[in-house]
């Protein structure tokens, strides 16, 4: 399974992967038009509460990661059409945040391999 994540705000509409947005918010100042195709998983993302307790802290990273592991251990319905579309071929999970490396989409990849 290829899992490749990108920034939405970078995102070419002519990806011929499978793409989920997995964000709990609504990426500011993204227009619907501009993400047409894409699948909208918000509760695939973190928690509001570990969200907002995360805060993009680079010192929370570990941390985080295994809160939200354990989000998605208790939540299998909500990451299941991503495992699924990833049988079928290439995904991109799309996210908002700055930091390119300490995101939720990372933390779900890296989440999603261990399940191969």
């Amino acid at each position: 399974m290829q899992i490749d994540v990108q920034r939405v705000y970078d995102f070419n509409a002519r990806s011929s992967s499978q793409c989920f947005l997995v964000d709990r918010l609504w990426p500011r100042g993204m227009k619907k038009e501009a993400l047409k195709g894409v699948v909208w998983l918000p509760e695939v993302a973190p928690s509001t509460a570990l969200r907002k307790w995360f805060s993009h802290d680079v010192e929370k990273w570990q941390e985080f990661m295994s809160q939200y592991f354990k989000e998605l251990d208790d939540n299998s319905a909500t990451w299941q059409p991503i495992l699924e579309a990833g049988k079928a071929g290439a995904i991109t999970l799309l996210y908002g945040a700055k930091d390119t490396k300490h995101n939720q989409a990372i933390a779900l990849k890296a989440y999603l391999e261990r399940l191969r």
